[in-house]
């Protein structure tokens, strides 16, 4: 089991950026590939973006790419979601998740992900 707790949400202006920070409590945590999604009221949760075991490799949702940097820390066991030139349609609860299966590709979809944060909401201001 591992435990995933968000924090670094709150409100931001358009244009503006924050940095969400995902802390796990994985005794190894390099053995996790860690994916953001994020809800809107009303809307099904939806991918953001999956970072590899080392941090080599990322995919990125077509509404974030170019804006939104997944990065990870394996010594600090946290991953990391730059979000720039936010927009108020980015305005959701952003969640962290996790999975160990060792697939073929990084995985987009919430099923594939066994662990889940508690969630953190992000407000964008037009």
């Amino acid at each position: 089991q591992v435990q995933l707790v968000e924090s670094g949400g709150g409100l931001a202006q358009a244009g503006g950026s924050l940095r969400l920070s995902c802390a796990a409590s994985a005794r190894t945590f390099s053995n996790y590939v860690m994916g953001w999604f994020r809800q809107a009221p009303g809307k099904e949760r939806e991918f953001v973006g999956v970072i590899s075991r080392s941090g080599s490799n990322t995919l990125y949702a077509d509404s974030v790419k170019g804006r939104f940097i997944i990065s990870r820390d394996n010594a600090k066991n946290t991953v990391y979601l730059q979000m720039n030139s936010l927009k108020p349609e980015d305005t959701a609860v952003y969640y962290c998740a996790a999975y160990t299966k060792t697939l073929y590709s990084l995985r987009v979809t919430a099923t594939a992900y066994d662990y889940w944060g508690q969630g953190t909401q992000v407000t964008v201001s037009s």
